[in-house]
């Protein structure tokens, strides 16, 4: 006989929900489905039917469960359930790219200790792909127990995770108590916003309890009676049911009979009371060494390891397994069947029961025997243990060594990307260590950049740093310097600027160099992010100054920071110097072993190849080395390059895949720099396609996100709206467009330098007349001008002076240099060809020129140079390719009315109140010409007058 129900009683409802969101997952439509109640409801039950159901369908189904030291052991739920993929057929990782090393940090057979700690977002993205890979062998079943003990990383998984199942046949299935906390909290929020779906379990009805009982005695009838006081005195709940029938049948209170289950004397076991004398009595029976294990193991927490249950009591190993084979025999405990040597409660209120019968003092005894034996089976502590043995220690009273314990484990938490967890473990140790300031310093050092990893800025900067009474004045500048770089992270640059201000009053001009090097790189990269006309210089002097200190003080993280932000600012002026930087960073970061340094060093080497020859070559094994070192900011960054390489060599539809796709992933990831440089990429693409209503939103959408002083901001003006401009043969607006990034850039100095100020403002300068040598000379001096981009546009510069000076020889090869240039541009290699032709005679072939750009621009719909270029041809006395097409660029409207292509180009020109002669400027036809068509579009369009005309064109582009 059991005393458990065979099968699922009174859940109907619940059944449809969980086997609805299977049949959904098999159709590749997964989600989140999140069962709640209290404890004991049945919710561990239902996620077990349903794992049944998927094992029976064919799916993978893999699973873990919350930790019972609440939030100090992060992921344990997440690496706990991949964990099991790897006990059958492994996954296959080569879908998995840069992620894999990330997932290093859960699963161990990927751990790669060159590998680097990337954010828990990013984290989650990696299961997600590692799920993803995976399901499209076989449909997935994540199942995850009591998250009201998950850690705050866990959760923040599960949250990303169940806002990005939608499209993979993937179904996660959560359990949590309904008591009030962060979890249910979050669980709610998202199933308010449609991220999952919820069902709540309710206690049974009393009809329901009967069938549950029927079912656990395995017997049609039952005693009224029997039911009765089930009902009462479980409320429905049905872990209480069976307890409270195996305390019965045990204690011979409920006999089976010939005439099937009887009553024996009087029913009187209330609960909660009943439960706990339930457990006493079970346990009461197993003997009092028994009684000890099991006592040693609800210390240890719902979960124990065998190792140090041992160690405390002294048992051998057969003593042991007897012990806990009674303590499964009376429904107990039960193997932990993902960790070896590691067993559980069956429920954790049975942990809670034993706890209740100890003394205060029975349990510090315990808690410090505990704590004895994990130390020294587990020396230093390593993983959980350490977190555990805290927990030990503050249970024994040992307040001050809790504390100290707790601290190490925040800040191995840290270490290891869980942020939310190191904060709650360094609240703790700030707690018990209140009165040893040096130790709550020590502890603060480690909460300030947990704090803004959790980006909870506020309360970082409301911990009281300066009113640490009896702390010495060096203490309390490093905590401010820890400040400063807490407001870098969170774009406080003005109050990072006031707290390296009070960290460098209180040490003083005697400052040593471990401090002020610090101090110096983050001074440097605020005052970058500071709109000034000298940020530039002035971030550059601190960045030298702070290389020199952390050589001194041999600090080769904050050198490589100072080097590689020093090679950012040397690259407008000199190439070499910038490589040279970054060079000395990556010696650095190879010889110290610092991975990410390592990498980010060769992406920023990469970039300048990129920047001087238009080449992907090193970006690419860049990228290939990023994936591998699993630095996934450094691989999305080269994306984001790639994507904007694309657009500029005139991959249209390859860039705007990537750009859309490099934007989900960075707006999930929050990879707000990364954001703004593709929405930039997105405005820029636009405008080279002569999209001008795309260009201006994304501009927008860029406006939208950039802060201030966003560096990408002159790009937007003269890599974007300037071309667009150009497209649409509009080159006053595109000049205007040039002078506005140039005037950005004075007041807020960029490192980006594709901007056009040292390009093709310079040539539009000289073909309008603005710019002369001098002029000319001074602008193309930095190594900014020398970069392929915006050398082709300097070197067409130098070919018309050198016409203009009647040099036609030097034309002629500064010409051929930059075509050498564009050849990788076509769009801007065609336009330059547009630009310069007039110029040209004596010393190039325009006629030659005109034609291939037409052609290029014909065939990409561009109708406005176009026809520029075939005006250009007419004046040169070249005949002519008469063009037919281009019909569907008349809106439908306007073509109703037979408006033919010249017409329109008049009509849309018409919008911004243009005089004829402007027009006729514009589409190279003449003023009378213009009238003609004017008149033409009045009669066709119905309007009564030109302004009317005007202002139906106008209505119309909006």
């Amino acid at each position: 006989m059991q005393t458990r129900a065979s099968h699922v009683v009174g859940r109907d409802r619940e059944i449809a929900a969980v086997t609805g969101a299977l049949s959904r997952t098999r159709e590749s439509r997964g989600g989140a489905l999140f069962l709640t109640g209290e404890a004991g409801i049945g919710k561990s039950r239902l996620a077990r039917y349903a794992a049944g159901l998927a094992y029976d369908d064919g799916m993978r189904v893999i699973k873990g469960r919350g930790t019972t030291i609440g939030p100090m052991v992060p992921f344990r739920p997440i690496a706990e359930a991949l964990l099991g993929l790897f006990r059958g057929d492994p996954p296959d990782d080569s879908a998995l790219g840069p992620y894999k090393p990330v997932l290093g940090a859960l699963i161990p057979e990927w751990h790669d200790p060159s590998s680097t700690t990337e954010s828990v977002v990013v984290l989650a993205e990696a299961v997600l792909r590692l799920l993803a890979s995976v399901a499209r062998k076989t449909p997935c079943l994540l199942v995850l127990e009591d998250l009201h003990e998950a850690d705050a990383e866990t959760l923040a998984v599960i949250e990303y995770l169940a806002d990005n199942l939608e499209d993979q046949p993937v179904l996660l299935l959560a359990t949590i108590r309904t008591e009030p906390g962060s979890a249910l909290e979050l669980v709610r929020r998202m199933v308010q916003r449609g991220s999952g779906g919820l069902v709540e379990l309710h206690r049974l009805s009393q009809d329901e309890v009967e069938q549950m009982t029927a079912a656990c005695l395995e017997s049609a009838a039952v005693p009224a009676e029997l039911v009765d006081r089930l009902w009462t005195d479980s409320a429905g709940n049905p872990f209480v049911v069976e307890e409270l029938l195996h305390g019965m049948v045990s204690g011979g209170l409920l006999v089976s009979g010939a005439h099937g289950w009887q009553v024996l004397g009087e029913l009187k076991l209330p609960v909660p009371a009943a439960f706990v004398r339930s457990v006493a009595h079970r346990t009461d029976r197993l003997g009092p060494q028994g009684r000890e294990v099991l006592s040693i193991a609800a210390v240890l927490g719902h979960r124990f390891p065998l190792s140090v249950v041992q160690k405390v009591t002294r048992t051998d190993d057969r003593e042991l397994l007897s012990h806990l084979h009674a303590g499964v025999a009376a429904q107990l405990v039960t193997p932990d069947e993902p960790a070896p040597d590691w067993y559980a409660f069956r429920h954790p209120l049975t942990a809670d029961a034993l706890l209740a019968q100890l003394t205060p003092a029975e349990r510090a005894d315990l808690s410090e025997r505990a704590a004895d034996a994990v130390e020294e089976l587990h020396p230093g502590l390593p993983g959980d243990w350490c977190p555990l043995v805290a927990k030990l220690r503050f249970d024994a009273g040992a307040q001050t060594q809790a504390g100290l314990l707790f601290a190490e484990a925040g800040r191995r938490a840290l270490a290891g990307g869980a942020a939310g967890s190191a904060v709650t473990l360094l609240d703790r140790a700030q707690q018990l260590l209140e009165h040893d300031v040096t130790a709550r310093a020590e502890v603060l050092d480690t909460l300030l950049p947990a704090l803004a990893e959790t980006g909870d800025f506020e309360r970082a900067f409301a911990l009281d740093v300066a009113g640490l009474q009896g702390l010495d004045a060096s203490r309390r500048a490093k905590l401010h310097t820890r400040l400063s770089r807490v407001a870098y992270t969170a774009g406080w640059f003005t109050e990072g600027v006031e707290q390296v201000r009070i960290a460098r009053t209180l040490l003083g001009p005697d400052a040593p160099d471990e401090l002020t090097a610090q101090l110096d790189v983050n001074s440097a990269y605020l005052t970058l992010n500071i709109p000034s006309p000298d940020r530039i210089s002035s971030a550059a002097g601190l960045a030298r100054e702070a290389a020199l200190a952390a050589d001194r003080a041999r600090l080769p993280t904050v050198a490589c920071e100072a080097w590689q932000l020093l090679g950012i600012i040397a690259r407008e002026q000199d190439l070499d110097e910038a490589n040279a930087c970054f060079g000395k960073a990556l010696s650095l970061a190879d010889a110290h072993r610092m991975p990410i340094q390592h990498v980010y060093a060769l992406v920023r080497m990469a970039g300048n190849d990129w920047l001087q020859h238009g080449t992907t070559a090193s970006l690419d094994r860049t990228h290939a080395e990023a994936c591998r070192a699993g630095a996934i900011t450094v691989a999305h960054n080269v994306d984001a390059i790639l994507a904007l390489q694309h657009v500029l060599t005139g991959d249209y539809a390859v860039a705007a895949e990537q750009i859309d796709r490099c934007l989900r992933t960075t707006t999930r990831l929050r990879f707000h720099a990364l954001t703004r440089y593709l929405l930039m990429a997105k405005a820029t693409l636009a405008a080279h396609r002569g999209d001008r209503g795309a260009t201006d939103d994304a501009v927008g959408r860029f406006e939208s996100v950039a802060k201030n002083g966003a560096q990408e901001h002159s790009l937007c003006f003269g890599l974007a709206r300037a071309f667009c401009a150009l497209l649409e043969e509009n080159h006053p607006l595109a000049a205007a467009e040039l002078d506005r990034a140039l005037d950005v850039e004075s007041q807020n100095p960029t490192t980006f330098h594709l901007s056009g100020t040292h390009g093709m403002r310079v040539l539009l300068g000289v073909l309008d007349g603005r710019f002369s040598w001098p002029d000319f000379e001074a602008q193309t001096t930095a190594s900014a001008a020398g970069m392929r981009w915006n050398r082709q546009f300097t070197s067409l510069a130098r070919a018309v002076l050198l016409g203009r000076d009647g040099r036609h020889a030097e034309a002629a090869e500064a010409f051929r240099c930059a075509q050498e240039a564009a050849a990788i541009y076509p769009m801007a290699r065609h336009l330059g060809l547009r630009l310069v032709a007039p110029e040209a005679a004596g010393w190039g072939d325009p006629v030659t020129w005109l034609r291939s750009a037409e052609e290029y621009f014909h065939q990409a719909g561009n109708t406005a140079v176009a026809s520029a270029c075939r005006g250009l041809l007419r004046q040169a006395g070249a005949p002519v390719q008469q063009r037919r097409t281009g019909t569907d660029q008349v809106p439908r409207q306007l073509r109703g009315h037979g408006v033919t292509v010249r017409e329109f180009e008049v009509f849309v020109l018409l919008a911004d109140r243009m005089g004829n002669k402007a027009i006729g400027t514009r589409l190279h036809i003449s003023p009378r010409t213009v009238e003609k068509h004017v008149a033409s579009l009045i009669a066709k369009t119905g309007q009564p007058d030109r302004e009317s005309l005007s202002a139906y064109a106008a209505a119309l582009s909006r």
